[in-house]
């Protein structure tokens, strides 16, 4: 939403309803994408779920979007009810709505009635359109889960209800782009999708052979795939290794409006790349945070971050606030199995620096809000 690493702009952790489990304050001086895209004039709509702050001043439509109608905040706690904490955080514009039926049915139906909408205006449009589905709890329309366990009956339950529900968001999504095609509309659009983390390994995903998922570290809880359809400008089929981060979304997409950019971000567009073109952004810094509370099980959180840099082949994480620092050659080792910490110390030392120097560039933006 802002080209920039999260604890840049005040969001190393989650935005939560209750103070004591809040990670995060976004920050007001942080530019976001359809403040940017305002100066191409273009209407800026989000539909489906906000999760950047309950505060008036961080509401969608005071940080450059024309329209909401959706969600506030971080998870529901119920698919049919909407509730998070018992808190009813459905909003058209600001407007508090009960809408009945399925979150992922409303966002769907939502995003087709604004296509609807918009087809008769002369006027570009940017859609952020954020399913809160594969989100737990994992809970799909009966009927999907039905059509999964049809197709394999041997799959486990807590297995068929999240490809269920995967399914199920899909299936929206194609509803979308249907009424793009029969709006006239997909011609001229570029779509991208994308996760915004790895599966939840406890409740049914599956992460490849990658290591980990959700809320992890390693390659399985941060590599996801994304795809991107722009007729007559990406070849349809084509594929790439190139390494990006979802920050690269806000100077792609402004690269694509014509937008220029003045002000300090992290991101790179990967616009060349979606054409064809040959770029060479593998080799940049790249950097992950997470700040969390709670005491777990296997690490207690407390508050404090953990972290990963990668430059090259080469990664360096510590997977939980206190767990010990380790290093994979991502290239020979994209299982991450053999920690090369004790053993590559020129690589593991450099690495350390590059942690070291993102942490105290990040610490001196607050995460929380002054009183």
């Amino acid at each position: 939403m802002t080209g920039r690493y999260p604890d840049l702009v005040g969001v190393p952790g989650v935005i939560r309803t209750h103070a004591s489990q809040n990670w995060g304050y976004l920050s007001q001086d942080a530019v976001t994408l359809p403040d940017m895209l305002k100066e191409a004039g273009y209407y800026n709509a989000i539909i489906g779920k906000w999760h950047l702050g309950l505060e008036q001043e961080n509401h969608p439509c005071c940080r450059g979007f024309d329209y909401f109608r959706g969600f506030l905040g971080d998870m529901m706690d119920d698919y049919y009810t909407h509730l998070r904490h018992n808190y009813n955080y459905m909003r058209f514009n600001s407007e508090e709505i009960s809408p009945e039926g399925h979150a992922t049915d409303l966002f769907t139906q939502w995003a087709i009635n604004l296509i609807q909408d918009r087809k008769e205006v002369d006027q570009p449009f940017f859609l952020y359109l954020a399913y809160n589905a594969p989100h737990t709890p994992i809970q799909p329309p009966n009927d999907w889960i039905q059509k999964v366990r049809q197709r394999e009956p041997d799959v486990s339950p807590d297995r068929a209800k999240y490809i269920a529900l995967v399914e199920h968001m899909d299936a929206g999504i194609g509803r979308v782009i249907k009424e793009l095609k029969d709006s006239g509309m997909y011609s001229n659009t570029l779509i991208f999708y994308t996760s915004d983390n790895g599966g939840a390994l406890p409740v049914g995903a599956y992460n490849g052979p990658l290591r980990g998922g959700k809320e992890d570290m390693y390659e399985g809880g941060i590599r996801v795939p994304a795809c991107a359809v722009w007729p007559e400008h990406i070849f349809p089929g084509s594929v790439t290794d190139q390494i990006a981060l979802l920050m690269d979304l806000f100077p792609t997409i402004c690269d694509v409006a014509g937008v220029k950019i003045n002000h300090p971000i992290e991101g790179k567009s990967f616009l060349p790349t979606l054409l064809g073109q040959h770029q060479g952004l593998n080799d940049r810094l790249l950097y992950w945070v997470r700040r969390e509370g709670g005491i777990g099980d296997r690490s207690p959180m407390l508050g404090l971050g953990y972290h990963a840099v990668r430059q090259g082949d080469m990664k360096l994480l510590h997977n939980r606030p206190l767990d010990p620092l380790q290093m994979f050659n991502l290239i020979d080792d994209p299982k991450e199995q053999n920690n090369l910490s004790s053993i590559n110390q020129p690589d593991f030392q450099a690495l350390a620096r590059l942690m070291q120097q993102q942490i105290q560039q990040a610490g001196a933006i607050p995460w929380q809000k002054t009183p």
